[in-house]
């Protein structure tokens, strides 16, 4: 009997959008993640396609991300950026031709040309080439939470789990054209025993949990992490395979640290006299990473090697032959369950191809030596679940992955002071929703964009920000911001009566925070609801 293997990709990035400046760092990362990580992996399909390859995959997509996707102006902007950066790349290429970085360098200029072809041959609509993979069964897509909320941290306030759960699968319907989907996302894979209950009530059929969730639940599952089961509320639950995980996501043992690969760390942007960036700096002259990398890994020290792409393309394809291997080997030891055994192997879709240069390579080479497996199969968890419905019920324990496994870099004391926010805000809302729901007008404006930004609120980008070290002044900032907001839009929607400042305030903002525009009144208003 043959096992499985599900490669589960999350794709997820804060919701960033500044208009208020001509070109904004924050958003940055969107273009990054959009030529480096997401049109290579829809190349990634569109070649298995081409090929008739067999290989479905499952691939979780966040409203916040496919607002972006959305957005007219961020699309406007990434055309721009992919533009300077082409013209960079073609400079960096002119000034290292014969020397030891000549590959590295016209490698960019091709990856770039690449990501520009494949832009204009979908016409800017990536979420639309992605349901086209979906219809003809070779991905299967799910979404999360509406921002990307740290579910058990909004246990206190149960309305707004409910909301991010109910907004999440609409804002995906909305933006995606796309029925609501069975399996969701739970952000940063943070489980708390009663989440459960909210995700069966909001129409969810599967989830996936890290291996502890399932090793120390009540009572254990029987085929251990092998197979999935059913929580007390009725979702099936898989477990996340930690062997997958360490292979790729090990600091020390991963793939992405071996020698061979480009290292991410060093950029022309921060090697390059200023006057060769031609503008691609930062305010002040901040040192911006371009996207530009020339050096491999090397070693542990700070003396790097020029990058070599075809020894590195190589080692992708012998990564993925050992990954398909030791697969198969573990399911090969895989006996006694209850049904065929699955191993589920999620990952940030933004480490294949962003933090990953050859990430996309490798998926690609794994996902066709396991269309020619006959020992580890891969499915999509959906369709796992049709062939092999699961019938033993386990309480499963509180768990996140990431550091610590239990919720502490979401919560800690660094992340304090997101949730001393959210819980004010989240009281001012309901009290203004109690009051003013179905109110039209300015009311009802102010109502549904106190609604949104209580949602941007809560992302838990945030406190991985400011658990991280990483961006803290711009995390503070948004809460901060977004605190207020909602805040003083909650007590506008109380207001019989609006000044002139008070509209013109209310228009800008919802220029600023366009997010769920397309979710308003009811769509938004009842989603703090009881469930049925």
């Amino acid at each position: 009997m043959p096992g499985y293997v599900a490669l589960v990709l999350h794709a997820h990035l804060p919701y960033v959008r500044h208009p208020e400046h001509a070109r904004s760092l924050e958003e940055r990362w969107f273009f990054e993640a959009l030529w480096e990580c997401y049109l290579p992996l829809l190349g990634v399909l569109d070649r298995l396609a081409a090929d008739r390859v067999v290989a479905p995959l499952t691939l979780s997509v966040s409203p916040s991300l496919l607002a972006m996707l959305r957005d007219e102006l961020l699309l406007r902007r990434f055309e721009d950026h992919l533009r300077r950066l082409a013209a960079l790349a073609a400079r960096v290429e002119a000034r290292f031709a014969g020397s030891g970085f000549a590959a590295a360098a016209a490698l960019y200029r091709a990856r770039l040309a690449d990501a520009a072809s494949a832009w204009e041959a979908l016409d800017g609509d990536l979420p639309g080439a992605l349901l086209r993979h979906a219809g003809a069964g070779r991905v299967e897509l799910l979404t999360t939470a509406a921002t990307h909320a740290y579910l058990p941290g909004l246990l206190p306030t149960p309305a707004s789990i409910r909301a991010q759960l109910r907004l999440g699968r609409r804002a995906f319907a909305a933006l995606a054209g796309a029925p609501e989907p069975r399996g969701f996302w739970l952000p940063e894979c943070a489980y708390a025993p009663g989440i459960d209950a909210d995700l069966a009530a909001a129409g969810v059929r599967f989830t996936v949990l890290d291996a502890h969730a399932l090793t120390l639940a009540a009572p254990p599952p029987s085929a251990g992490a092998s197979v999935p089961v059913l929580s007390p509320a009725g979702v099936a639950c898989f477990a996340r395979d930690r062997d997958s995980a360490r292979e790729v996501w090990s600091r020390d043992a991963g793939y992405p640290g071996h020698p061979a690969y480009r290292e991410f760390y060093r950029d022309v942007g921060l090697d390059l006299p200023e006057r060769e960036l031609d503008g691609e700096i930062g305010p002040g002259g901040t040192r911006l990473m371009t996207g530009l990398k020339l050096h491999r890994v090397t070693g542990p020290g700070p003396d790097k090697a020029p990058y070599d792409p075809a020894r590195a393309s190589a080692q992708a394809r012998a990564h993925a032959a050992e990954f398909v291997a030791r697969r198969e080997a573990a399911l090969a030891s895989s006996r006694g369950a209850p049904a065929p055994p699955i191993l589920v192997a999620p990952y940030d879709a933004e480490l294949f191809g962003h933090w990953w240069l050859e990430g996309p390579e490798f998926l690609d080479h794994a996902l066709r030596r396991l269309a020619a497996s006959d020992r580890a199969v891969p499915i999509a968890l959906g369709a796992y679940l049709e062939r092999h419905p699961p019938v033993e019920v386990v309480a499963p324990a509180a768990s996140t992955w990431g550091e610590g496994g239990f919720g502490a870099f979401w919560t800690g004391p660094s992340a304090a002071p997101l949730w001393r926010h959210a819980h004010h805000a989240e009281r001012a809302v309901l009290g203004a929703l109690s009051r003013c729901r179905g109110a039209s007008g300015l009311p009802g404006r102010a109502l549904d964009q106190a609604i949104r930004e209580l949602l941007l609120l809560q992302s838990s980008d945030w406190a991985f920000m400011m658990s991280a070290g990483e961006m803290v002044p711009y995390a503070e900032a948004r809460a901060r911001a977004h605190a207020a907001r909602a805040r003083r839009l909650a007590s506008l929607a109380q207001q019989p009566t609006a000044a002139p400042a008070d509209v013109a305030w209310l228009d800008a903002l919802c220029r600023l925070d366009p997010f769920l525009a397309e979710l308003t009144g009811p769509a938004l208003q009842d989603a703090f609801d009881p469930w049925p």
